[in-house]
């Protein structure tokens, strides 16, 4: 049961939007909770000392927007968070989690601008203000993680019908490329038309991938070597430098001479380098594909 739980939060799960969009997403939420607390008035809210219900709620909210949307800035310069492309379940629920605790925090201390002193300095009420900030603003990041579920759906779809070859627009048949990290826990998949080059950053390789017409990067900890050798079995992906392999057929431009080439690439704007000691067998590789 652990194990299962485990593998449902790990799964990936598109960011949501509050988080992946700081600004806008703020507005969303300030908007939302205002008229949501102003027409229903959950949670027993009342005025404040100093303003009508209507302006105390909205007083409230403004003050609160602008540690909202400096936390989700701050939580996506935090590694772990950073990336929207290797988002979790999980990480969406404690993001969600971290951030509504930051707005019960601000709740609770500026209830003392706002509301007699004397009568909040106690646990009660600072758990009371935590309590009202994840009722009330659980409710527009819940909004999006609800819509952001159909991705789960088409996931699972996909996965079940995952064919390990398929024709491409030639009518040539092409069989899945399985690519394994060195951490041996994660596996990238491609067919070889979708490849149009790999980058070598580091630790880790960037994959460059047409899915659907559209550039996606992902990225996987491994050495170009290896990574050349798991690619080797097809033929017109080629390794042009000590950092790049390229699928020669996407090869759009190239210039240069026998000191090397500067290739482009069809969708790319980056200059790929073919190093001077690769030219000779670029070359080949180009009349055999071009």
């Amino acid at each position: 049961m652990v194990m299962i739980n485990s593998q449902w939060l790990n799964k990936k799960y598109p960011q949501n939007y509050i988080i992946k969009n700081p600004f806008f997403g703020t507005i969303i939420f300030f908007v939302f909770c205002i008229g949501f607390a102003i027409l229903y008035k959950p949670l027993e809210l009342h005025e404040s000392r100093f303003f009508s219900y209507n302006m105390t709620v909205t007083v409230y909210f403004i003050i609160v927007a602008f540690p909202l949307f400096g936390l989700v800035n701050i939580l996506k310069r935090i590694s772990y968070f950073s990336n929207s492309d290797d988002w979790t379940i999980l990480r969406e629920i404690l993001s969600i989690s971290i951030l509504l605790s930051g707005i019960g925090i601000t709740v609770y201390f500026s209830g003392f601008l706002l509301e007699p002193p004397s009568e909040r300095w106690n646990i009660m009420t600072f758990l009371d203000s935590l309590l009202s900030a994840f009722l009330i603003g659980v409710v527009p990041f819940a909004f999006f993680t609800i819509i952001n579920y159909r991705y789960l759906l088409v996931a699972d779809i996909i996965k079940n019908f995952n064919p390990e070859t398929y024709q491409t627009s030639s009518g040539q048949s092409e069989e899945l490329i399985r690519i394994e990290s060195q951490l041996k826990k994660e596996e990238l998949a491609f067919y070889p038309g979708q490849f149009i080059y790999a980058e070598s950053d580091g630790n880790y390789i960037v994959f460059y991938l047409n899915v659907e017409n559209q550039i996606k990067k992902r990225m996987i900890r491994n050495s170009i070597s290896n990574i050349e050798q798991q690619l080797s079995v097809i033929p017109f992906l080629f390794r042009t430098h000590r950092a790049y392999i390229v699928n020669v057929k996407t090869v759009s431009s190239q210039k240069g001479n026998t000191l090397g080439y500067r290739l482009k690439l069809i969708g790319t704007e980056t200059e790929i380098p073919v190093s001077r000691q690769k030219t000779r067998d670029f070359d080949q590789i180009m009349k055999r594909y071009h």
